[in-house]
């Protein structure tokens, strides 16, 4: 056997990508997923040119701190690209990072995309990903992949109910063999959450707080339910006083965080209660049964699945990594294709 029989196995680097709102995951075939960092890129602009300084992990601790030469963004906003040719840079950088090797192998990457997106967003996400220097690109829904990583048997004929909330979006979708039946998308998620807690303590405390202050308050003590003693576990946090424009220190409690979280946690609520009446009833005696699983980074936000069993009556489990949910499940799309092609679009 000659060295380049075994060649295409020694390069062979194809892999998934969830590119989330919030984070990008990469998942390298055989490997699982191998790298995890920020949606997030932060880049110098001279002379109208912009030059990538710093991509993911190093770039989000810029957000909100940059100087006027430099820009730190978010390419990514509610699931699709918001700036192509930063989206563009980011994958690349991702990619090389995963590939220690040369740029000697393209490989073929499946990025999933919500269900909502439209063809246009679609074609711009598959061209970031070939520029980028993929050999083929395949799209897959992202309620498909993140049912797919919660382990949930998509392939029967029954009913499952998935719901992915994720920085920028909530997929809602019911599923039965191996596709979608019914699919909602709805521009709500970890984002949103931010965005509440920060006009909440405007409004409240005449306090403002920057974007990364409020999203350690959600992942701290974040809860979608008021707690029992009408007050919960408090922290402190810093920001700036509204009223005479010097730095201060206040304290705030769950209580307060449930009453700012109130209206995002509600729209995802309703947005199960809409994909339940839209459920053919064969389908819905089954989601019945077997509950609802809820995926994604949201679903870590404190007594969701709670709040969600008080408004539907329904068993609400949480999955196992529901962080890694959809990258996992983009992950076995690519290890089993030849089950998944129909869930897999290469076209366009």
């Amino acid at each position: 056997m000659g060295i380049f029989d075994k060649m295409p196995g020694l390069f062979s680097s194809d892999m998934a990508i969830d590119l989330g709102t919030a984070n990008t995951l990469v998942y390298v075939k055989g490997r699982g997923v191998i790298l995890s960092e920020p949606s997030v890129v932060a880049y110098h602009v001279k002379d109208g040119v912009k030059k990538v300084l710093a991509v993911g992990e190093d770039a989000k601790l810029m957000l909100g701190r940059t100087p006027g030469s430099i820009e730190a963004i978010r390419p990514m906003r509610e699931g699709v690209i918001a700036d192509f040719d930063v989206a563009e840079e980011m994958i690349k950088h991702f990619i090389r990072k995963v590939h220690k090797r040369s740029t000697f192998s393209k490989p073929k990457i499946i990025v999933c995309v919500p269900h909502g997106a439209t063809p246009v967003e679609k074609r711009a996400i598959r061209q970031s990903v070939l520029s980028a220097g993929a050999r083929r690109a395949g799209l897959i829904a992202e309620p498909i992949a993140a049912a797919i990583g919660a382990g949930m048997p998509i392939t029967d004929p029954t009913g499952n109910m998935v719901v992915d909330i994720g920085g920028g979006t909530t997929e809602v979708a019911v599923l039965s063999l191996g596709d979608i039946v019914y699919a909602r998308s709805v521009r709500v998620g970890g984002d949103r959450m931010d965005e509440a807690i920060i006009s909440y303590l405007r409004r409240q405390q005449n306090l403002l707080i920057g974007e990364s202050t409020a999203e350690r308050i959600k992942t701290s003590i974040g809860t979608a339910r008021m707690p029992d003693d009408g007050r919960g576990a408090s922290m402190q946090v810093r920001g700036r006083d509204l009223l005479n424009g010097v730095p201060k220190e206040t304290e705030i409690t769950q209580a307060q965080v449930a009453e700012a979280l109130a209206e995002p946690v509600q729209q995802i609520c309703e947005a199960v209660m809409t994909a339940l009446e839209a459920t053919p009833p064969d389908l819905a005696a089954d989601i019945v049964d077997r509950g609802v699983m809820l995926t994604g980074g949201g679903a870590l936000l404190g007594d969701l699945d709670l709040a969600l069993r008080e408004q539907t009556g329904l068993g609400v489990s949480i999955a196992d990594e529901s962080l890694n949910c959809v990258a996992l499940g983009t992950g076995k799309a690519l290890e089993y294709e030849k089950q998944l092609r129909h869930a897999i679009d290469y076209d366009s």
